[in-house]
């Protein structure tokens, strides 16, 4: 599907452009081009891939004309920049809206007027139900992508939506080695709080099972086991050969769930199961009133979210099993120094 094509990847420095990268500076892709506002990160990836088939733009999403320049040429983008720690869009909601909407805006409009083929925007499952800034700013940059997937251009535009990547950057698995390392307590929020686990293989899949199988509007969410806080501090403990390490409950923080949803009841009535994947169909009714007014769906009744509580739980066992997916995980348990998955 790449051969001789041009990707864009918007917030290419982070945890996901690093592993798209992997998977793809092998292959027979034409070009790479990272899109992103920090050169320190761009050029320490310039030194690590040392590829010329990997290109890089300074720019902002912020910044319509920098990110409609940097798209000119290419085939398709996987749209990743997104600020997405929760405090801080909390502190400065306006700096998420900024980023995670209207930067998305400027780069689906982008890539409407340079004819681009597809755009695969990364979404989380913080947007279903949200209660904290980051996750109403990636709700609304949902509506945005189908707001946009319906005019009727060439550009096939969708999403994917997934829980927490495992020892991605600014996660909580490095934060725990940091804690062990430091002869600290680990520091739990609620031991019974559940969340999804996907490695960053795992998002790589679902971004091209998206690019795909996806038509206009669609949001593509991969079926996922969770684990409660409380299994995954003790898989880890277990794993780094310190099973009695103390640990700390600190209580939930603001702007957090008990447990996440990655589809909502009405998305589950009409989802589409693809297997391994859900398939959710965008709503393409009209703005003929009518239609919300006074017609009903019965199975929306009938149906409950996709959660963290209700998927596929996993015991101590079954945890440290995905753990040692990780090449981060493999590398702390030979003793050696790890940096958060790239």
């Amino acid at each position: 599907m790449f051969k001789d094509k041009t990707l864009l990847i918007t917030g290419g420095t982070g945890s996901f452009g690093n592993a798209v990268l992997k998977r793809f500076l092998s292959t027979d892709i034409k070009e790479i081009r990272i899109f992103s506002r920090d050169e320190k990160k761009q050029d320490d990836m310039r030194k690590r891939f040392a590829s010329d088939k990997l290109k890089f733009y300074i720019g902002d999403v912020r910044d319509y004309q920098s990110i409609l320049n940097a798209t000119r040429g290419v085939d398709f983008i996987f749209h990743a920049a997104a600020l997405k720690q929760v405090p801080s869009c909390e502190f400065h909601p306006m700096e998420a809206v900024k980023t995670n909407v209207l930067g998305t805006d400027n780069v689906l409009e982008a890539a409407i007027q340079n004819n681009i083929k597809r755009v695969i925007c990364l979404s989380t499952d913080k947007a279903v139900y949200p209660i904290n800034a980051m996750g109403i700013s990636k709700a609304m940059m949902e509506k945005v992508m189908v707001a946009k997937s319906r005019a009727g251009n060439s550009t096939v535009i969708c999403a994917t939506r997934y829980g927490n990547v495992m020892a991605s950057r600014g996660s909580v698995i490095p934060l725990f080695i940091d804690q062990i390392r430091a002869g600290k307590s680990l520091s739990i929020t609620d031991p019974n709080m559940t969340r999804f686990m996907m490695t960053l293989a795992d998002a790589v899949d679902l971004v091209l099972y998206a690019f795909e199988h996806g038509n206009n509007g669609d949001i593509f969410v991969q079926k996922a086991p969770a684990a409660t806080v409380d299994v995954l501090a003790r898989a880890l403990t277990d794993l780094v050969g310190k099973p009695q390490h103390p640990i700390q409950v600190i209580g939930t923080r603001h702007g957090e769930k008990l447990y996440e949803a990655l589809l909502s009841r009405e998305e589950m009535a009409c989802a589409e199961d693809m297997g391994d994947y859900f398939r959710v169909l965008p709503d393409l009714r009209d703005l003929n009133y009518s239609k919300f007014i006074e017609q009903g769906e019965e199975k929306i009744s009938q149906t409950e979210d996709y959660n963290s509580h209700n998927t596929e739980r996993l015991d101590v066992e079954g945890m440290k099993r995905l753990l040692l997916k990780l090449d981060f995980m493999r590398a702390i348990q030979r003793g050696e120094f790890a940096t958060p998955e790239e």
